[in-house]
């Protein structure tokens, strides 16, 4: 090769190395598919499943030697497409409107391949549809009216209802399609408009059932309130008049002594009193017009027996 046409070689090959990259990643793009971390994907070989690859860079035969099909394996809400919001009955024959929904994700995308006509997300959800409208209504005729829809939370069994709901359908779908149910919920749960006020009326009286049963709880708990605060009444007025009668009976006691006292001067003891009741009846600065004829009055008159007007005086002093 002469030294011209190795200068021409030269000045071509930046073109000829872009040329070469091209080419293999034009090989790469027909020769490979990139799956990415949310997707399963199945290939088929002239229409026949070879096998289902994960997420990462995979080899494969151009179209139409292969093809690749691809699913989405994160988590999905469907909430039914035929029937999703319809009229079911309860075990104790009452009309409810229910609907339910489902949270599914893929795990066996070749199985679900091979249970669809077409493959597609679409596809995978009618086969769900199906078995959730068939399960909704098996479940929900097994459960009385108030144990859907109770003003007691504690009567209600939707945890149970929506548990028994997935053990229905999960498995039947699972193996079937390759599609992993994770929850089943009651998205709707309502009354025909005809039973609405007749259910109203039913909860009422429910409640006016519970009302009173409080309020005679409540009157039962006064009466007692009431028994014991007058038990506590009569027992503290019972000691007071015990305490009473002892007191008397000290006071008693106690005059009995001066009583004796008193017996020795009844003369004395007479006066005594009658001064004392003067006390009481004419306190200081008082006027009286009165009969000294009378006790204890009597006390004013001059008495020689008291030693004249110097005995009156020592009552007046003493008054």
């Amino acid at each position: 090769m002469s030294e011209k046409d190795n200068n021409k070689i030269l000045q071509h090959w930046p073109t000829l190395l872009l040329g070469l990259i091209v080419s293999v990643i034009f090989l790469l793009a027909i020769f490979t598919f990139q799956v990415r971390s949310t997707e399963t994907v199945v290939v088929t070989t002239l229409g026949k499943i070879s096998g289902a690859q994960g997420p990462g860079l995979h080899f494969c035969w151009p179209y139409p030697f292969q093809k690749v099909h691809r699913f989405d394996n994160r988590f999905h809400c469907f909430d039914g497409s035929t029937g999703k919001i319809e009229e079911t009955y309860t075990a104790d024959g009452q009309p409810v409107v229910a609907g339910i929904f489902v949270v599914y994700r893929i795990v066996d995308a070749e199985k679900l391949f091979k249970s669809l006509p077409i493959p597609d997300i679409s596809q995978a959800e009618d086969k769900i549809n199906s078995q959730m409208r068939t399960i909704k209504n098996a479940v929900l005729g097994k459960y009385k009216f108030d144990e859907l829809l109770n003003t007691n939370p504690k009567k209600m069994k939707l945890d149970e209802i929506e548990a028994e709901m997935k053990k229905g359908i999960s498995p039947v779908v699972l193996e079937k399609y390759g599609i992993q149910v994770e929850y089943v919920g009651i998205k709707v749960l309502d009354l025909p408009d005809k039973n609405t006020e007749n259910v109203f009326a039913r909860m009422k009286a429910e409640r006016n059932v519970v009302a009173e049963q409080f309020r005679s709880d409540g009157r039962s708990e006064a009466k007692k309130i009431r028994d014991e605060a007058d038990s506590n009444r009569k027992l503290k007025l019972a000691e007071a008049e015990a305490q009473a009668k002892q007191i008397k009976a000290e006071g008693d006691a106690k005059a009995a002594s001066y009583y004796a006292v008193f017996k020795e001067e009844p003369d004395l003891a007479a006066f005594l009193r009658k001064l004392e009741s003067l006390r009481k009846i004419m306190p200081s600065k008082t006027t009286l017009i009165l009969n000294t004829d009378y006790a204890p009055f009597d006390l004013l008159k001059f008495d020689q027996k008291l030693g004249g007007d110097e005995s009156k005086k020592d009552i007046m002093k003493t008054k």
